[in-house]
């Protein structure tokens, strides 16, 4: 059984302004939309809360650099076939749970209680949060689609990296590759050093049950 041992929140530049990390703020307006979509889409499937996987499923089919981020052509499209099958397939068990893996920091209480209704899981707030931060490292004000991707993969417990896994895309390997990207565009802006940007949390062994 999961550990429920409160973690110390991490105030990103969004919540500071007072929005939580299932608000808005922080975010492009074709990110904005993107969850919009994904929460959209919980609900039709009658799902508890937005996850990892309803972010990643609404990313795949909205933004280009994403799908380019993962492989592009026959992955893309065999991920987007496992994403459909949540909703009657494995994802089933899903439905009667709460996605927090305990990888990255919980961001906000209503989250970590699973109290925000129709609001992100705690994973996926996370996910949010972990965007908006990296957007900032880079001197954006607004996070993109990259970012959101660069949050989803950070966490090995979530949703959207078993689904990953499953379509044999390694969440790893796309991690890096985005730390990578932002590494050198930090470095070719004059920027942040690599000592500055953290390092992505260590993976973590849960079941898939745990979800």
């Amino acid at each position: 059984m999961q550990s429920r041992i409160p973690r110390q929140s991490v105030p990103t530049a969004h919540e500071q302004d007072g929005a939580g990390p299932d608000g808005d703020a922080g975010l492009g307006a074709e990110l904005a939309a993107v969850v919009a979509a994904a929460r959209r889409r919980a609900v039709r499937d009658g799902d508890r809360h937005t996850d990892t996987a309803h972010l990643l499923h609404t990313l795949l089919e909205s933004d280009p650099q994403v799908r380019a981020a993962l492989g592009g052509g026959p992955l893309i499209a065999r991920l987007l076939g496992y994403l459909v099958q949540r909703s009657i397939g494995y994802g089933l068990r899903w439905h009667s749970s709460i996605e927090d893996s305990g990888a990255l920091p919980v961001v906000t209480e209503a989250a970590r209680t699973g109290s925000d209704g129709h609001g992100c899981s705690p994973a996926a707030s996370a996910a949010l949060a972990h965007a908006c931060a990296r957007a900032a490292r880079r001197g954006e004000g607004l996070a993109c689609g990259l970012d959101l991707l660069a949050g989803i993969v950070a966490d090995p417990g979530s949703r959207a990296v078993e689904v990953l896994a499953r379509a044999g895309i390694d969440a790893g390997e796309v991690a890096a590759r985005l730390d990578n990207d932002a590494e050198a565009g930090a470095r070719g802006a004059g920027g942040t050093d690599r000592d500055e940007i953290p390092e992505r949390p260590a993976a973590v062994t849960r079941s898939a049950s745990g979800h």
